[in-house]
C-alpha cells in the first residue's frame, strides 16, 4: 500500500516505550557530545587565552624597543635592538602560528566528534519501527469499514454489487478493482481510481431502493454522504503523505553521502572501520564510548598536525574541507528533521478541517491528542531548529 511506502520513516515515529528508549539513548548522546565538545572548547579557550596573552607581552616589547632604537645614538646599540626585535617579532609569529593550529585542531575535533554522533542521530530516525500510533489511528479514520454504521450497511451494498456486476458494467468495475486492490473490509485505499465507481455504484444502489425500503434508502443515502467525505479526507491526507516520499529520499541520500564522509575520516585517522562498530557504534556502555569518542579527539588533533609538518603549504585547505563536508552534513539533517516536523505539523490543518463534522469528527478529535504526543516528541528528541543553529556556529574562526 502506498501509506505503507510513504510512511517509511514517519510510521516509526511513537510515543510508544520503545521510542523513550531510543529517546533516551539519544539523549545520552547528546549528552557524551556536549561533554567532549566542551573539553575541546575549554582546552582551546585556554590555550588561546595563553598565547593572546603571549601576543600582547611581545607586542609591548617591541613597541619598548621601536622606542629605544628611535632614542638611541649608539649605532651598535641600534643593530642589537633591531635584532632583538627581529627575534621578539618571530617569536610573534611563532605564537599566531600555534594559535591558528590550535583552532584547526579544535575545529577538526569538533567535526570530528559532531559527525561520529550522527550515526546514533541519522539511523533512529529511519528504523524507529515501532508501534505506529497516530498513524495507525488515521488509517483508521479513513477507512469507511471503522465505522460501525457503515460497516453494517455496506453487507447490504456487497449483496447488490453481486447480484448486480454480471448486469452493469459500472459496477462490474467496481467489482473487480475491489478484487484487486482489496475489500473496503480489509483496508483498501478510499482514493483513486476506485471512487468513481464506487460512487456510482451506491447512488444506483440508492435508485434501486422502493418506497418499502425507505429506512435502508436513507441509511444509504447517510453512507453516501460519509463515504464523500472519507474520500475527501484521503486525498488531503494523501497530499501530506505525498511529502514523505522526497524525504525519505532525501534521508536515504544523506545516509549514503554520510556513510562516504565517515569512511573518509576514519581512513583519515587510521581507525579501523570495524573496530568503529564495536566501540562505538554497538557499544552500549556510555564510558566506553566516551573514551573512545576522546580518543578519536587526540587522533583528529594528530592528523591537523601531521598534515601541517607533511604539506605545509595546503594543509589548511586539507582540513577546511574535511570540516566543510561535516558542516554540510549536519545542516542537510537539520533541514531533513525541519522538513518532517514541519509536515506533521501539516496534519493539524488536517484534523481542524474536520474535526467539527458531525460524522467522522469524533475520531478525527481523538487524532489530535495522539499528534500532539508526536510532534512533542520528535521536535524534543532532535530539536530541529537547534540543530540547524548548531551547525553554522561548530567552528571558531579565530
Amino acid at each position: 500500500m502506498k501509506t505503507k511506502i510513504t510512511f517509511l520513516i514517519l510510521l516509526t515515529i511513537t510515543t510508544c516505550n520503545l521510542f523513550g528508549q531510543v529517546n533516551d539513548t539519544l539523549k545520552t548522546e547528546k549528552d557524551l557530545k556536549s561533554i567532549v565538545l566542551e573539553e575541546i572548547q575549554t582546552g582551546l579557550d585556554a590555550k588561546s587565552k595563553n598565547l593572546k596573552q603571549t601576543v600582547s607581552d611581545i607586542d609591548s616589547r617591541v613597541d619598548d624597543l621601536d622606542k629605544a632604537i628611535t632614542n638611541s645614538k649608539s649605532a651598535v646599540e641600534k643593530a642589537n635592538k633591531l635584532l632583538t626585535r627581529v627575534q621578539e617579532l618571530e617569536k610573534r609569529q611563532v605564537a599566531v602560528d600555534e594559535n591558528e593550529l590550535n583552532i584547526f585542531q579544535a575545529n577538526y575535533q569538533s567535526a570530528i566528534i559532531n559527525l561520529i554522533s550522527m550515526d546514533r542521530e541519522i539511523k533512529p530516525l529511519k528504523l524507529f519501527n515501532t508501534t505506529k500510533d497516530f498513524f495507525e489511528n488515521l488509517a483508521e479514520t479513513s477507512n469507511p469499514m471503522s465505522y460501525q454504521e457503515f460497516d453494517t450497511w455496506y453487507v447490504e451494498f456487497k449483496k447488490y454489487i453481486d447480484r448486480q456486476k454480471s448486469k452493469e458494467a459500472g459496477i462490474a468495475v467496481l467489482s473487480n478493482l475491489l478484487d484487486l486492490t482489496g475489500e473496503l473490509t480489509k483496508g483498501a485505499p478510499f482514493s483513486g481510481p476506485i471512487t468513481q465507481p464506487l460512487f456510482t455504484s451506491i447512488s444506483s444502489f440508492i435508485n434501486s431502493l422502493g418506497n418499502s425500503k425507505k429506512e435502508l434508502r436513507e441509511q444509504s443515502e447517510r453512507m453516501f454522504i460519509l463515504a464523500a467525505k472519507l474520500s475527501q479526507f484521503t486525498h488531503d491526507k494523501d497530499l501530506i503523505e505525498h511529502e514523505w516520499i522526497s524525504i525519505t529520499n532525501e534521508l536515504s541520500e544523506l545516509q549514503k553521502h554520510y556513510d562516504n564522509v565517515l569512511k573518509e575520516n576514519l581512513l583519515l585517522l587510521s581507525i579501523d572501520t570495524l573496530a568503529f562498530q564495536n566501540k562505538y557504534v554497538k557499544e552500549n556502555d556510555a564510558n566506553k564510548r566516551l573514551n573512545f569518542m576522546l580518543e578519536i579527539k587526540q587522533k583528529a588533533a594528530d592528523y591537523v598536525l601531521k598534515t601541517k609538518n607533511i604539506n605545509s603549504k595546503d594543509w589548511k585547505e586539507i582540513v577546511y574541507f574535511e570540516m566543510m563536508d561535516v558542516q554540510s552534513l549536519k545542516l542537510r539533517f537539520g533541514r531533513i528533521t525541519f522538513s518532517i516536523s514541519e509536515n506533521i505539523d501539516r496534519y493539524r490543518i488536517l484534523i481542524t478541517k474536520y474535526k467539527t463534522d458531525p460524522q467522522i469528527g469524533s475520531k478525527v478529535t481523538t487524532l489530535e491528542t495522539k499528534l500532539n504526543n508526536l510532534k512533542e516528541t520528535f521536535d524534543s528528541t532532535f530539536e530541529p531548529i537547534e540543530y540547524l543553529n548548531s551547525a553554522t556556529r561548530m567552528y571558531k574562526i579565530h
